[in-house]
């Protein structure tokens, strides 16, 4: 037999064992009798690198997968990129101006092939780090969600959608980065707490002689846009004045004041100004009042013509100048330093301008049915369902999606429009998979087509069926047979943004569910309550600690601390505590391996000792094996941790080792051997290199 180094080399046998799973194709799966366990990865964007949460949220898929191949099961999990349109737009874009280019001195083609340049050189790199955790992904299957017969699917299921009457065209409030340029999801913005100011201005009654109504607003540069002011019914203060109308200060507008429930009597002074092309409930308030909306922000959030002052200057700029010359008017009557939260997009850390924009919607009401009612019937379960009543609140308040960018890179919208306009239907966008030639109305062959491409989600919502082709070949064997996945492992935050619509989509184009299972991770946070980001600073890099603690180490003490969907507080310490816990198992097996059986009679004692272990660990393998199907993961770890540190290790190994001390019958070796075995297959999916090392 080899001799057993005293100590366990993990960066050693982690390369070792990582590159004989891979040659051997044991990740690898082809449709067969088995009963198949499907995984799809939530796929990271692929200009990432790993930080602590995808650690957590891939060791706990990768910890399903090999559960489920321990069973016998046809384990296929799907690994794969998103092309995440604004974050790799806003490298490209940084990585031309280092070379002194400019994105408007490109045409697109030309910025698309330094695009695609990009993506080849940096985009695979996070899934190379995954490799380094032990993922034991099918890496013959991975994608990207802008290779050719993805994409293609994409632009296969808006021309479907416009063609039901569920995609259209409009102006709609957005929300707008001023530094991507582009029209952002809700998810990609990050509401910060800030230091802000609260001013109070008062605004002249129109025909009266020296009557006032005071509004407080946080964004006094928007005063310009006003078109009404808005107080509560209710509200006794204000009676007289409801159905008269207000002057707004320097444009001198007359604007109506109106009344509506909407307005909080306690918030300021009760009276609101109402800006409807820069808020989102003053659009709202504006479509109900029948109010004129006045933009007077341009989209790179400098003053626009419609503002009348201030014309080209920034609008924080301007925030100073506007109080500075009401202050002078006599018209600010004081302002208060308050805190409140403010948007910041997720991309460019710019601060969100609510704004009005044509853009492409999708309707939600009638398709997004079938995927709450499958949830709340229980035919998608979500782990922990503290999260139906969010998810169904989410659900039964859904609306319109915006599914347009004002990017490059990404799905162009499949949709021309006709320069010549001959006739008043050529004014309609022609929506086809190809480009159609000429206008279908007028004949004219000069069209161009949209600028804008799609939303980021609305290639990933498609994932589960666009990974195994069902689109490009719908019925084909690997849709069939892996589709609907089993779980899905994800972070809370998009559970409507991502979630709820692949099951929309599932639902929509499949007649079924996309997966049976939705495990929500927690939050990575630090031992004082923070979300670990690297902006922070407080954010471990995970290969450091991979290499300090081995993968199997990172592995256990991500998971030690991981009930599901609650935020995990991490510590190094825990990964510590998992490479301490390799070690105690490679001890054990030295020691084991030391012993030489003899063909004796085992003592009473050794009997006894051997019966004791043989229960507890077929008690503890059915409460680990109940642990799985409620996908209890960390309890699952922690009873396997104890069996193996407290039951095994300090118990039966030190007892054995008393009662076989005149010699190791063959017997009590061949039970221990056995005990081991089992132990390792509990153990491998929390730690598959150690394991493997020791098997083998």
């Amino acid at each position: 037999m080899e001799e057993i180094s005293k100590i366990y080399d993990s960066a050693k046998s982690e390369e070792k064992w990582y590159k004989y799973w891979v040659e051997h194709g044991f990740f690898h799966s082809e449709p067969d009798g088995r009963e198949p366990y499907t995984m799809v990865m939530p796929p990271p964007n692929v200009t990432g690198v790993l930080h602590m949460g995808h650690v957590l949220n891939n060791t706990i898929q990768d910890v399903l997968v090999r559960h489920a191949r321990m069973q016998g099961k046809n384990t296929c999990w799907v690994p794969g990129t998103d092309h995440a349109s604004i974050a790799t737009e806003a490298k490209v874009v940084a990585m031309l101006k280092e070379k002194g280019i400019s994105k408007s001195d490109l045409s697109r083609e030309k910025f698309l092939e330094h695009a695609w340049e990009w993506k080849e050189k940096y985009g695979g790199i996070i899934i190379e780090q995954l490799k380094t955790l032990g993922c034991s992904c099918d890496w013959d299957r991975v994608r990207f969600t802008m290779e050719k017969d993805l994409s293609d699917a994409v632009i296969h299921v808006f021309v479907d959608l416009y063609k039901k009457g569920y995609i259209y065209r409009g102006v709609r409030m957005i929300n707008w980065d001023p530094k991507g340029l582009t029209a952002v999801s809700d998810e990609e913005v990050n509401h910060k707490e800030v230091d802000s100011k609260l001013y109070y201005v008062k605004y002249k009654i129109e025909n009266t002689a020296d009557e006032w109504i005071t509004i407080a607003t946080t964004r006094p540069e928007t005063i310009l846009g006003d078109t009404a002011v808005c107080v509560n019914p209710n509200d006794e203060r204000y009676k007289n004045i409801v159905g008269k109308r207000a002057i707004i200060p320097m444009v001198n507008r007359s604007v109506p004041i109106i009344a509506d429930e909407y307005i909080t009597m306690e918030f300021g002074t009760g009276a609101l100004k109402v800006t409807p092309a820069h808020d989102i409930n003053d659009y709202n308030l504006g479509v109900k009042h029948n109010l004129p909306s006045i933009d007077t922000i341009n989209p790179d959030g400098t003053m626009s013509k419609e503002a009348g002052f201030y014309i080209g200057e920034d609008r924080f700029v301007v925030r100073e100048k506007i109080i500075k010359d009401l202050t002078e008017l006599g018209q600010v009557v004081k302002v208060e330093n308050i805190r409140n939260k403010v948007g910041y997009s997720e991309r460019t850390d710019a601060v969100i301008e609510p704004k009005l924009s044509l853009q492409w919607f999708l309707k939600m009401d009638k398709i997004s049915k079938p995927a709450l009612d499958n949830v709340l019937n229980g035919t998608i379960k979500l782990i922990p369902d503290k999260y139906i009543n969010t998810y169904r609140h989410w659900m039964e308040n859904v609306h319109d999606w915006c599914i347009s960018r004002q990017l490059w890179w990404g799905q162009r919208i499949p949709a021309w429009y006709c320069i010549d306009a001959a006739k008043p239907a050529c004014r309609e966008p022609v929506v086809s998979e190809t480009d159609p030639g000429k206008c279908p109305h007028c004949g004219s062959k000069n069209l161009r087509q949209e600028e804008d491409v799609l939303d980021t989600w609305f290639s990933s919502w498609l994932w589960p069926i666009s990974v195994f082709d069902g689109f490009k070949s719908p019925g084909n064997k690997d849709i069939n047979y892996y589709y609907p996945t089993n779980d899905l492992v994800t972070a809370p935050e998009i559970l409507f943004f991502w979630v709820a619509r692949m099951i929309i989509a599932g639902y929509e184009y499949l007649g079924k569910q996309p997966f049976s299972y939705v495990y929500l991770t927690g939050t990575v946070r630090d031992k004082i309550g923070r979300k670990m980001s690297k902006s922070l600073g407080n954010s471990p890099d995970p290969l450091d600690l991979i290499a300090k603690y081995g993968a199997d180490g990172v592995r256990v003490g991500i998971l030690l601390c991981s009930p599901a969907g609650n935020d995990l507080t991490f510590d190094e310490s825990l990964c510590e505590q998992g490479r301490n816990f390799a070690n105690k198992l490679w001890n054990s097996f030295r020691l084991i391996s030391g012993w030489k059986p003899e063909e004796i009679k085992p003592t009473d004692d050794a009997i006894k000792n051997s019966v004791w272990f043989k229960n507890k660990l077929n008690e503890q393998v059915e409460i680990i094996e109940q642990y799985f199907t409620t996908y209890r993961i960390s309890e699952a770890l922690m009873a396997i941790y104890k069996l193996v540190w407290d039951d095994f290790c300090s118990e039966y190994l030190e007892r054995i080792k008393i009662s076989c001390r005149n010699g190791f019958p063959q017997k009590i070796y061949d039970d221990t051997i056995g005990y081991l075995e089992t132990l390792l297959k509990l153990v491998h999916p929390f730690m598959p290199f150690i394991t493997e090392e020791i098997w083998g």
